[in-house]
């Protein structure tokens, strides 16, 4: 169960002991912390890039190259057309967000092309 807090004279947070009392300001089942210890639930690395599906993606754009619409972006971006490669990666993609990191992948894609 959580620990209630409290704020002190200095506006600083301090966590009450528990007193292994049902009710009260310091109820609650008395534990012992263990230190260092910081858990984080699962569900909060969720959507969270691994290193190897990271690895995984990085070879088969390698060895596959870019999809169709990708080389379209790229042709785009070449000749100045940054607007309508933004349309056309939203149009694929679906959303906004997506569309700009589409682009900025292509563009940059682009600049290490260039070296």
């Amino acid at each position: 169960s959580h620990q209630t807090s409290a704020l002190n004279r200095t506006n600083q947070a301090v966590v009450m002991a528990a007193s292994g009392m049902m009710e009260g300001m310091e109820k609650g089942h008395v534990v012992t912390k263990l230190e260092g210890v910081h858990k984080k639930a699962p569900s909060r690395r969720r959507g969270h890039l691994g290193k190897r599906t990271k690895f995984v993606r990085e070879l088969v754009q390698e060895v596959m190259g870019l999809a169709p619409y990708q080389k379209r972006i790229q042709e785009l971006l070449k000749v100045g057309r940054d607007k309508r490669a933004l349309k056309l990666a939203k149009k694929k993609l679906g959303t906004h967000g997506r569309a700009k990191r589409c682009r900025e992948n292509m563009a940059a894609l682009l600049r290490k092309a260039r070296k």
